[in-house]
């Protein structure tokens, strides 16, 4: 088959789409497909070597996609790769503009999808322009743009590329700065992870150890973090085998359970970054799947342990943030795996390196994993999220081990189907079998005993086709229709005597079968009984609506699908006896034609489309003879309303015809008397069932489709005994052996179409002819009445009505209907096409099977995909050339556009968009007649046509947009037109409507355009690549000839000389918008403009104030002058504080403090140089010599340069200027504005300091006053000025911090609560990317003393914020600073106020921030958090050694003289925790060695209960205890938090030891695989949690039997004999006898030793029965027994009894008919005896 393929294509095919071969027409296309693709390479590399991208290439790319929607990858190997090559070249283009690389990247994506096309021998491709090109969208300046496409093509980076990458971007690796997370997500995009294994060196082994190190050591998931996590999947997905992740699986683990973010304990704080930064469930699933298998089995185990931690959580009865992504896990693991055992076991080897067979999955393992994971699935099926999840997670477990998943389903099924009260559970379990469907009836070796339940489940299916509930009735149809398609309806009993080698199972199966018939005829009772309970006259008044409601279109599409199929699938004998009955059904009654008729005219329809022949026979004469009966009286002709019976039999006939064309043709003569008969009533209802019925004998006809979707080729009418159809139960059609029976019309056929329109189309066009000449009179009626006919011949007549009638609304939607059809009908519409495509899609996943793939679909859904692949061809092939006629379509449907009804114009615009987007380039076409109604000289129009074609260039949501094509010459013609058309005299903006409009139009243009490309230019490789593709086998074309430049130079002029003349205010905003999006990098404004924006910052109107002040500094940055750079080399890794970075740090002895030191000294601008690593070549500002002039004289500048100038130094502009900045926008909602930082940061970077003079007199009166405005002002400027003057001199830059020190304090004492957050962005700007040496007047100033308490606390508070935000952006560069810092702070700890203390918590947090671990660092020469601990706890020596409890008694005011220490403990331990608190949501590690120490002191303090009326000390206490439970642990941090656990749990204070259980709980669960790996925890744990169970205080009791539970469900521990036997024995502890009290006698309260213990052993044996929530284990019924003996024992133990058995009872109840079967019937009496409330009447 290839070879001759190969032989008429000239070439073999990469992988085409192997449909095509299957239609009818198969042998035309490969020469068509070889025609289209020389077509192609010869025009696309010949516009590439134009360099002509527009329209060109753009063009010819898209032609290319097109070709591999319909053929697939139809094209030689070299091809495939020249292309790809040409497409890299051209996406990389550095100046292409966004919306074109966008649509080359998708073509590029396409073409490197299918991975085992291309080995790495094939293509190579470089990594360097597409990491540039990705750089450049990004992290750009200038263009935002959100825009990630991640391409396939790290399989093709070179052999090297890994360490060019590490190279690259080690450097960046700085934890403190956001080019961390730069630099991470690039690993996550680009390291190449499928190198064979003989490269592994030059690949992952360069990176892994050092990444798994830093993911390991990172706590307290950064942003990052989850890149690595995709990083790591990708790795282990393509890597099976070859990396030993046995060491980390256990945190991979417990990381993963974390990052579900599961509610644990009673009181729970979450850290927000927890939720937001959360691992990506679809790589989390990928690396689980790669991670199974092998010789250990160790990922299996820890994964059941994760499924049994968190199965409870998927009861039904549970709900919160977290389902979703639980519910993703469980349905994305089984689609993975199975995915990975298709790749193991089925597909073909590729080039991609193969799994070892070590670590390929066994039998054994697959099991192992379909079992851990039924439990959870099983409870999902319920879920309050939808059983959708579920049952997609059953279907892909059921292809593994149909024998564990199924039986189990069914066990929920059979009880569903019985019950009428939960309609939910009905659906839910129906959903569930239909995705189980195909494992079920194929058996197999597996699960033979599968298809004997078929017929069971589809009888009792039955009564859910109900018309009361619509929901139950669909799943029943889909159900049914399931079932059915995959068997084949065939009563087979008679083989039972005929063969003898049949099976036991197969016995069962064929006498089973004999119940087929009676199953048929009951579903149709049933769908009669739907049909009689929905007729109109019953379920609604005739007066309100004639159309179907949305759910009985619904309903009658389900019920004609599933009738069809089961019709399809009958035998011939079974069909006759069903043919019988619906004919009996629709002949004896009389429907009316809207819902009910349709119904059963679509059940006849069906049955006339299995077998035509027979059906017709019945159908057409009696329908035929109906009609002429009733016709026969002339008047009915001419009637209003028709007789029912006559509308129906013609509906009737209107439905059955819809079949073969050639079955249709014996009957030609009667159906054409029909036709001539009623296409003329002068009903509207009857005319329009007769052009139906016209419709649809031409389309089956005139059209190619198939005939039957039968499930096996052929049908079934052989005798049984050759053939057992039970053989063919869920069998898959055959690919290459389909089958397919084709109706292609024949010359009868077409000639009996051409005699119809002659027939009726041509007397219908030549009396609108006349009408529309104005020499016959028409009524609308009838109008209307030919406009259908002729809609439904589908041939136009749209050109001939002129506007006579323009309020003849119905007429003109026809004829509306009528030029879309022209337009674009081929024989199918693209909604229609698209919506089946959809459905296709949805029922193939419903029954695919992924494990074996190689396309084993359902027979009848391949024949319905070759269909598809058919009308997509008559969709795209014969396509978009735009012809003079569809220039005269599209200029009438403008005018319809702009109708003045507004029904009519929204009809027409929706159709002329879609035609827009056909047709390519007919836009310029249609732009200057649109705008002709937007002109202001143009006197006639009115509003509604104004209104109309501003519509038109809006364009709607998905479509094109008139206003905003990428091309300048349109916009050139529109914007200008839109702006002036504000003069027009429709335009009245009284009418909301159309103010409205004009926002909308100006905001899509704002969202929607991007910069759009002027530099066209191609680089020289594309050329060459194009070369080489055209040398393959094509025409040569003639010469390139040489690009043309710049062409829009001269447009943007031009637009500029547009807008000066802009009248009224609305206007003017649009056009000052319009303007600024015309500011772009790579070409300057022309002056004109420049003056524009410079003077309109002093504008009267806030909005065009604002977008000055963005373009003016927009223009800065364009004219900026470029500083020179040289490269230093270099290069060592060892991340941290090492010599060779310590020149970087700031050290106050050897300052810059001259101009010769300043010159001398290199500055190093970006934070995170030379922390990690020195990057190869680093660059550094060049000597001051050799940098741009600084002072020019005003000659110098250049023309722009000198219209800026001339503007800032005049003071009256400065004046009016500074006035507008200090004017508030919106009350108390300003803040600190970046685009005026930017404005004049350019100002003083451009000019230096030459408006410093004229600027300081405002600055200094600014500054003192306090209002939030003024202040926010000069903030902005002085931000601006510390940032501009990176490239002064020495001397100016100390003149500068003379004027600003003195400034600064000024503000800073003059701070107020509104305007502390500018301050404080401020400070923070002028600090970012700069180095810390040149601003050490800043440093020193800030730092002089913080906390003096002048002006009041909040003043201190707000200097602290000020410093830290100038610290926080210097990051490991200053740890001069942060000691002295710390040192000054720490006296001052014990601060009386609240507000500073919380801020010296957070400013503490940043002075220990660079305190981390992380791989390869050095210890830090910052502040160390370990010494800091040492010298506190000294301090809190006197809380530590006393007993007594602690109390905040801490008075607010500072008295006279030195309190206690005690007091200054307190006051100190309240910032601590402030301390602990702020860093535990923002440090990467959280020290834990340092932070236990200080555990016991937490745990005293701590209250129990939850409220909030307790003192800050105590709350504090608590959300701190919280935060630091939920510390990720490593192994060797275990015991040594254990310990302090156990020593706690000694402790005198009961609030102490209950809090240790709680932090336990938490602690055990967020950790939970890191302590199920060490044994020795486990039992430490255990061992300290049984000990508190016998604890003297009740609440303590209480509570460890609550964590034992818990720990219990989890799987923590596990539920051994030896446990339950001592909580027995302790159960079993005798009381002492109750003396005889006298009355009035003290009662002792403290309870004996003994009840303790007893209380003790029911508490464990009532933990172990509340661990099982939802089932009954075997032990389970005994220690209910041994529970029930102590009912009536003292309190508190009869209390701990009642509340266990009610807990129970609850959980239990739901399935409680199932649970009953695991006791004995002695058991059950006493239970029921305790769970039924006692009679308070007996």
């Amino acid at each position: 088959m290839k070879k001759a393929q190969s032989d008429t294509l000239g070439f073999v095919p990469q992988k085409d789409i192997v449909y095509n071969k299957l239609l009818p027409y198969a042998h035309r296309l490969d020469d068509e497909s070889n025609d289209i693709l020389s077509k192609i390479k010869g025009n696309l590399c010949r516009a590439v070597q134009l360099r002509e991208i527009w329209p060109g290439v753009l063009f010819w790319t898209r032609k290319l996609s097109t070709y591999m929607r319909l053929y697939g990858r139809k094209f030689s190997k070299e091809d495939h790769v020249l292309f790809i090559k040409l497409l890299y070249e051209l996406v990389t283009i550095p100046k292409l503009e966004i919306s074109m690389m966008q649509g080359l990247a998708r073509l590029l994506i396409n073409l490197l999808k299918k991975k085992e096309l291309l080995s790495r021998e094939d293509l190579e491709l470089r990594w360097r322009p597409l990491y540039e090109l990705h750089d450049r969208i990004l992290f750009s300046k200038t263009e935002h743009l959100e825009l990630f496409f991640s391409l396939c093509s790290y399989r093709y980076f070179s052999d090297s590329a890994t360490q060019e990458m590490l190279d690259e971007w080690r450097p960046l690796l700085c934890p403190f700065d956001v080019t961390m997370q730069r630099a991470i997500s690039y690993f996550e995009l680009f390291l190449p992870t499928t190198l064979p294994p003989e490269l592994h060196h030059k690949g992952f082994k360069l990176w892994f150890d050092e990444l798994i190190t830093l993911w390991l050591s990172v706590q307290n998931l950064p942003s990052w973090e989850m890149h690595l996590v995709n990083l790591f999947a990708r790795l282990a997905n393509d890597n099976i085998g070859y990396i030993d992740w046995d060491p980390y699986i256990p945190k991979i683990f417990t990381r993963i359970l974390r990052s579900l973010n599961l509610p644990v304990g009673t009181s729970q704080m979450m850290v927000p970054r927890y939720v937001t930064n959360a691992y990506d469930i679809s790589h989390v699933v990928l690396w689980v799947s790669s991670l199974l298998g092998g010789p250990s089995k160790q990922a299996q185990a820890q994964l059941s342990g994760l499924f049994n931690s968190i199965t409870s959580f998927f009861h039904p009865s549970n709900h919160g943030r977290w389902l979703m992504k639980l519910m993703k896990l469980l349905q994305r693991l089984p689609a993975s795996v199975v995915r990975r055992l298709h790749r193991e076991r089925y597909r073909k080897p590729t080039w991609l390196t193969p799994i070892p067979d070590s670590h390929k999955l066994t039998e054994e393992d697959i099991t192992d994993f379909v079992e851990s994971m039924m439990q959870p699935v099983l409870l999902a099926m319920f879920s309050k999220t939808g059983s959708l999840d579920a049952a997609q997670a059953l279907q892909n477990l059921a292809l593994m081990r149909p024998e564990l998943v199924i039986p189990p389903v069914l066990e929920k099924t059979y009880p569903a189907l019985e019950t009428l009260t939960e309609p939910h559970q009905l659906t839910a379990t129906l959903s569930c079998m239909i995705g189980v469907a195909r494992s079920l009836v194929s058996g197999g070796q597996r699960f033979p005993e599968g298809p004997t339940h078929m017929l069971p489940l589809l009888m009792r299916a039955l009564p859910g086709v109900d018309p009361n509930d619509f929901s139950k009735c669909m799943i029943t149809f889909q159900f049914i229709a399931t079932f059915v398609t995959l068997v084949p309806l065939v009563d087979c009993s008679s083989a039972l005597h005929e063969r003898t080698d049949l099976t036991e199972v197969e016995r069962e199966m064929c006498s089973a079968s004999a119940e087929f018939e009676d199953f048929v005829l009951l579903f149709m009772d049933r769908c009669f009984a739907l049909i009689d309970s929905s007729t109109l006259e019953q379920t609604r008044e005739e007066t309100e609506t004639e159309k179907m409601t949305h759910l009985e279109s619904l309903v009658e599409l389900g019920l004609s699908s599933t009738f069809s199929t089961i019709l399809t699938q009958c035998s011939l004998d079974i069909f006759k006896v069903a043919l019988e009955k619906v004919f009996n059904f629709a002949t004896t009654n009389i429907f009316e034609t809207r819902v009910a008729g349709r119904m059963v005219a679509d059940m006849c329809r069906a049955a006339s489309k299995c077998h035509p022949a027979e059906s017709l026979k019945l159908f057409v004469p009696h329908c035929c003879n109906a009609i002429n009966q009733i016709a026969v009286n002339e008047e009915v002709l001419n009637e209003e309303e028709l007789d029912k019976e006559f509308l129906w039999n013609l509906q009737l006939l209107s439905e059955v015809t819809r079949v073969d064309g050639d079955k249709v043709l014996p009957y030609r003569s009667n159906l054409v008397q029909i036709l001539q008969l009623t296409l003329h009533l002068k009903c509207k209802q009857g005319y329009t069932l007769a052009c139906n019925l016209l419709h649809h004998i031409l389309r089956s006809s005139a059209l190619i489709y198939p005939t039957e979707y039968c499930s096996v080729p052929g049908g079934f009418h052989q005798p049984t005994s050759d053939y057992l159809p039970i053989k063919e139960w869920g069998r898959p059609g055959d690919l290459w052996n389909l089958d397919i029976r084709w109706h292609v019309p024949s010359v009868v056929e077409t000639s009996f179409a051409f005699y119809l329109l002659d027939l009726i189309l041509q007397p219908e066009l030549q009396r609108l002819q006349r009408f529309a000449q104005g020499e016959q009179d028409m009524s609308r009626d009838d109008v209307l009445q030919s406009l259908t006919i002729i809609q439904h011949c589908l041939l136009g007549a749209g050109n001939y009505i002129l506007e006579h009638s323009e309020d003849d609304t119905k007429s003109l939607f026809s004829i509306i209907k009528i030029i879309s059809d022209l337009l674009h009908f081929k024989g199918s519409h693209k909604h229609e096409f698209d919506s089946r495509w959809k459905s296709f899609n949805l029922v193939k996943k419903s029954m695919e099977n992924r494990l074996h793939g190689r396309k084993q679909h359902i027979r009848a859904l391949l024949i319905d995909r070759v269909m598809l692949q058919h009308e997509l061809r008559k969709l795209t092939v014969e396509g978009c050339q735009y012809r003079s006629i569809h220039q005269e379509l599209m200029r009438d449907l403008l005018r319809l556009s702009t109708s003045t009804y507004s029904q009519v114009r929204s009809r027409a615009q929706n159709v002329l968009y879609t035609a827009l987007a056909t047709y390519n380039f007919c836009c310029r076409d249609l732009i200057p007649h649109v705008l002709e109604f937007l002109n202001p000289d143009n006197s006639s129009v009115t509003q509604q046509q104004f209104k109309g074609a501003l519509y038109c260039l809006l364009g709607n949501h998905s479509g094109v947009c008139l206003a905003n094509l990428h091309d300048w010459d349109c916009i050139a013609l529109t914007w200008p037109a839109i702006v002036r058309s504000g003069l027009s005299s429709a335009m009245s903006l009284e009418k909301p409507s159309i103010v409205r409009l004009f926002d909308d139009l100006a905001d899509k243009i704002h969202r929607q355009y991007e910069t759009i490309g002027v530099d066209f230019s191609i680089p020289g490789e594309c050329c060459a690549v194009a070369k080489q593709l055209m040398i393959t086998g094509n025409p040569v074309p003639k010469e390139p000839v040489p690009s043309e430049e710049e062409v829009a130079e001269g447009l943007n002029r031009q637009e500029l000389k547009n807008s000066e003349s802009v009248e009224p205010w609305k206007f003017e905003h649009i056009a000052i918008g319009f303007l600024s999006l015309l500011l772009r990098d790579d070409h300057e404004l022309p002056p004109p403009a420049v003056t524009f924006f410079v003077k309109s910052l002093n504008h009267d109107s806030l909005y065009v104030r604002k977008v000055a002040i963005s373009a003016v500094a927009g223009i800065m940055k364009q004219i900026k002058r470029p500083h020179k750079k040289v490269p230093e080399l270099s290069g060592v890794v060892a991340a941290g504080d090492r010599l060779d970075n310590q020149w970087l740090q700031y050290n106050s002895s050897s300052l810059p403090r001259t101009q010769q030191d300043w010159d001398s000294c290199v500055f190093v601008e970006k934070t995170h140089w030379g922390y990690y690593c020195w990057p190869r070549k680093l660059m550094m500002y060049a000597p001051l010599e050799e940098q741009p002039k600084q002072n020019l004289t005003r000659e110098e500048m250049t023309e722009r340069e000198q219209i800026i100038f001339d503007h800032f130094s005049d003071p009256v502009f400065i004046n009016q200027f500074i006035e507008f900045l200090s004017l508030e926008d919106r009350k108390g909602k300003d803040k600190f504005s970046p685009r005026r930082f930017c404005l004049f940061k350019g100002l003083f970077r451009n000019f230096s300091d030459v408006f410093l003079p004229l600027l300081r007199p405002h600055m200094e009166r600014l500054v003192a006053d306090s209002h939030e405005s003024k202040q926010r002002c000069v903030a902005e400027i002085i931000s601006g000025l510390i940032r501009g003057c990176k490239h002064w001199s020495y001397s100016k830059v100390e003149s500068l911090w003379e004027v600003l020190c003195p400034l600064l304090r000024t503000a800073l004492s003059n701070i107020t609560i509104e305007t502390y957050a500018d301050w404080g962005t401020c400070i923070a700007t002028a600090c970012e990317s700069r180095d810390p040496r040149k601003l050490h007047w800043l440093f020193e100033m800030l730092m002089e003393s913080p906390v003096n308490g002048e002006g009041g606390s909040f003043v201190d508070a707000c200097r602290l914020y000020v410093l830290q935000g100038g610290l926080a952006q210097q990051e490991w560069r200053v740890p001069e600073l942060l000691h002295r810092l710390l040192q000054y702070l720490e006296p001052k700890l014990t601060q009386v106020y609240k507000n500073v203390r919380e801020r010296i918590g957070s400013v503490l947090t940043y002075i220990f921030m660079i305190d981390v671990n992380l791989p390869y660092t050095q210890p830090t020469t910052s502040p160390r958090i370990s010494d800091f601990t040492e010298r506190i706890l000294l301090q809190l020596k006197p809380l530590t050694e006393g007993d007594e409890e602690i109390q905040n008694h801490v008075v607010e005011e500072n008295e006279v003289g030195e309190q206690d220490e005690r007091t200054q403990a307190i006051k100190l331990l309240k910032t601590v925790l402030k301390w602990l608190i702020a860093s535990a949501g923002r440090s990467f590690s959280t020290a834990v060695p340092e932070q236990l120490r200080l555990l016991p002191l937490l745990f005293k303090i701590a209250p129990v209960e939850n409220d909030d009326s307790y003192d800050e000390l105590k709350r504090d206490a608590k959300t701190c205890l919280s935060l630091m439970s939920q510390g990720l642990l490593y192994t060797e941090q275990i015991p040594m938090v254990l310990r302090a656990l156990q020593e706690i749990a000694g402790s005198s204070s009961w609030h102490a030891r209950y809090t240790v259980l709680t932090y336990l709980q938490i602690m055990v669960f967020y950790n939970l695989f890191t302590f199920m790996s060490d044994q020795k925890a486990v039992n430490d744990v255990r061992a300290l949690v049984i000990r508190l169970l016998e604890d003297e205080q009740l609440e303590v009791r209480e509570m460890a039997a609550t964590t034992l539970s818990g720990f219990l469900q989890c799987n923590f521990l596990s539920m051994e004999a030896p446990m339950q036997a001592h909580f027995e024995a302790m159960c079993k502890t005798s009381l002492p006898k109750k003396r005889k009290r006298e009355l009035g006698s003290i009662v002792d309260t403290i309870p004996s030793a003994d009840l303790v213990r007893r209380h003790a052993g029911v508490l464990g044996l009532s933990a172990c029965i509340l661990s099982s929530p939802y089932d009954v284990p075997t032990w389970m019924p005994q220690l209910l027994m041994d529970l029930s003996a102590h009912l009536n024992d003292t309190q508190p133990i009869e209390m701990t009894v009642k509340k266990t058995l009610s807990n129970f009872r609850r959980t239990h109840h739901d399935n409680w008919q199932q649970h009953k079967q695991q006791f004995t019937d002695d058991q059950l009496l006493v239970l029921t005896d305790l769970l039924v409330s006692p009679c308070y009447y007996a």
